[in-house]
């Protein structure tokens, strides 16, 4: 097959077609390679690129292969990831100047994981500075640019992540997802973007963020890609003591396809305030697509949201502000206007209020799944409220007027990382401009094995994450 046929398989369909031996892994490090050559320099979604690491890695998965040795369920299938996952030894940015030669001595326990299921790992990719912007703007390593258009915005922060798998340079991607950091570039992107419950993955060995609300997930092509890779990266590590003891189930048993009977809640107002056109007609179609898989819906006004969207933004606010202290008193020009203009507004937070948002965080989860998920098995929204912005239109750090616009893109994401929900955004059409449109489903704690099926069952009646920037 050629570099660019190759480059059309999903994760999971990559790795069983190593496994049955029709691909070699060396053929998947080249595609990765081709694509990356011809597109690479119309995106700027790379950091680092271990090319010589990657084809070692991918020769020695050959060799096990031919051995007879037992694969892993990831073998041969090369990978990048946002720069934010340390590995002992490479440097990890974190998209950020300050640390542009930090060297961890540690490695991330999802990367150890990825490296035992046998993905290969090809490099680090750009992202926002520090997590903190939902566009992909970069002012020191320039913007990642949408693969689809390249004067829109890839979304953040995961921005690298969601461009590289759009542009089917790799199958999937770790992200991060704080307040909309994996969904949003999957919107953007036309992409699949899991951000699993609080705590169900552990984030050891990864740049923090807000310590209440970072989550460790995947971008990828497919449901079926994010349940196996979930299924490697989930469960309990002895180095997060905040990582859930939950049983991991076998997330990709769990795709039945069937719906018949399921019950959907459409949540209005909030998630429905101010929405584009475009994105509400392909919110509906969507919602018409799980109707004629069995699927019935109910649109519902959950008291509970008010109270979740006054607290949402001021736990990471807070924290964020406190991991950053140190460098905000020693280097804070080495910050991009933006992100310490947003890293100072956490300090004029009172702890009173932080302590307010934090002890109400258990009861609102309460009232919102009694309200929103009780006799229902999930919560439909758009992704996005909006169509896909330019670049040049959420750019603050050029026009501070942009800050509104720039904001208002995670407004329907950030609920969910305060709730600590398992939520997931797939492709759902294009608007008027040939811009993606993303779904977001969400349901109860550690239910992302029904998150999933959803997900899954869409994906069988659509071919919109099948659509490729680059044919």
């Amino acid at each position: 097959m050629s570099p660019d046929v190759l480059s059309e398989l999903s994760m999971t369909e990559a790795a069983d077609a190593f496994a049955r031996g029709e691909v070699t892994a060396r053929a998947l490090v080249e595609a990765m390679l081709h694509r990356l050559g011809k597109h690479e320099g119309q995106v700027n979604s790379l950091i680092r690129l271990d090319r010589e690491e990657a084809l070692l890695a991918a020769h020695a998965a050959d060799k096990a292969r031919a051995a007879g040795q037992k694969l892993g369920p990831l073998a041969g299938v090369p990978m990048l990831h946002k720069d934010m996952y340390y590995r002992a030894g490479k440097v990890s940015t974190c998209g950020s100047k300050i640390r542009r030669d930090f060297v961890p001595p540690v490695t991330a326990t999802v990367l150890n994981r990825l490296d035992a299921a046998g993905a290969i790992d090809g490099g680090t990719l750009n992202m926002a500075e520090f997590a903190q912007n939902p566009t992909g703007h970069n002012a020191h390593f320039g913007d990642v640019m949408n693969p689809w258009n390249a004067a829109h915005c890839t979304g953040g922060s995961s921005s690298g992540s969601g461009a590289a798998v759009a542009a089917r340079f790799v199958t999937a991607a770790l992200g991060s997802d704080t307040g909309g950091s994996i969904r949003l570039p999957a919107a953007m992107c036309g992409v699949t973007g899991l951000k699993p419950t609080q705590t169900r993955v552990p984030r050891t060995g990864v740049m923090p963020l807000s310590f209440s609300a970072d989550n460790v997930g995947p971008l990828c092509r497919t449901a079926r890609d994010a349940a196996r890779f979930l299924s490697v990266i989930a469960g309990a590590c002895p180095g997060d003591p905040t990582s859930a003891r939950e049983a991991v189930p076998d997330y990709e048993a769990a795709l039945t396809g069937d719906l018949r009977g399921m019950r959907m809640a459409v949540v209005e107002p909030w998630f429905l305030d101010g929405i584009e056109e475009p994105v509400a007609l392909a919110f509906e179609a969507a919602i018409r697509t799980l109707q004629g898989l069995g699927v019935r819906t109910e649109m519902i006004s959950p008291a509970s949201m008010h109270g979740i969207v006054t607290y949402t933004a001021v736990v990471s606010r807070v924290e964020g502000a406190t991991i950053h202290q140190r460098w905000m008193r020693e280097c804070p020009g080495d910050y991009a206007t933006h992100l310490s203009a947003r890293i100072y507004g956490g300090y004029a937070i009172p702890g009173t209020a932080y302590l307010e948002a934090l002890s109400r965080r258990g009861p609102l989860l309460r009232q919102f799944c009694e309200e929103a998920l009780t006799g229902f098995d999930a919560v439909l929204t758009p992704t996005l409220r909006t169509r896909v912005p330019t670049r040049a239109e959420t750019d603050v750090d050029a026009d501070p007027e942009n800050w509104g616009r720039f904001m208002g893109l995670s407004a329907n994401t950030r609920p969910f990382n305060y709730l600590g929900l398992p939520t997931i955004s797939v492709p759902a059409g294009f608007d008027d401009r040939g811009l993606p449109v993303g779904l977001q489903i969400a349901t109860r704690p550690f239910g992302e094995a029904r998150l999933l099926r959803i997900a899954d069952a869409f994906q069988r009646e659509t071919d919109w994450h099948k659509r490729n920037p680059f044919p």
